[in-house]
């Protein structure tokens, strides 16, 4: 069965890790996100020669999104609509495995991820079974 993994971040997670901060944080160069980089890339890397990696992808900053949404009939398109500080979507490891526990597994390991200083150490991360359509997901 299929999982997504999903990861969470804000506008000013993107910034620091750009280096487009508002100067209010911490200032992290490259190299500080490099041992977080490393983990990522073996995290993956793993999932991948274990054939239970389908696929990932990480999403641009917050303040690149556009909303669009219906007001009496109409389309109506915002863009950016999140604020700073508000968490969203940063990223996705789509999984095939055996169970809902080897899917939680996995996300589990993503809690071992070094981040500058332990910023993220509180980061979470969802499980969501895809659901195929064959009668609900087996969980």
């Amino acid at each position: 069965m299929k999982y997504l993994i999903l990861t969470y971040g804000t506008q000013r997670d993107y910034d620091l890790m750009t280096g487009a901060g508002d100067g209010a944080g911490p200032t992290l160069t490259p190299e500080d996100f490099a041992p977080m980089h490393q983990f990522m890339q073996e995290f993956t890397t793993e999932l991948a020669e274990s054939g239970e990696l389908v696929d990932t992808k990480g999403l641009a900053a917050p303040v690149h999104t556009r909303r669009v949404q219906l007001q009496a009939g109409v389309p109506v398109v915002t863009e950016g609509p999140y604020a700073e500080t508000q968490e969203v979507l940063a990223g996705y490891w789509l999984v095939e495995v055996a169970s809902f526990d080897r899917a939680t597994e996995i996300a589990a390991r993503l809690a071992a991820c070094p981040s500058p200083g332990g910023i993220w150490a509180d980061a979470v991360a969802d499980i969501r079974p895809i659901d195929e359509y064959s009668g609900g997901p087996e969980l």
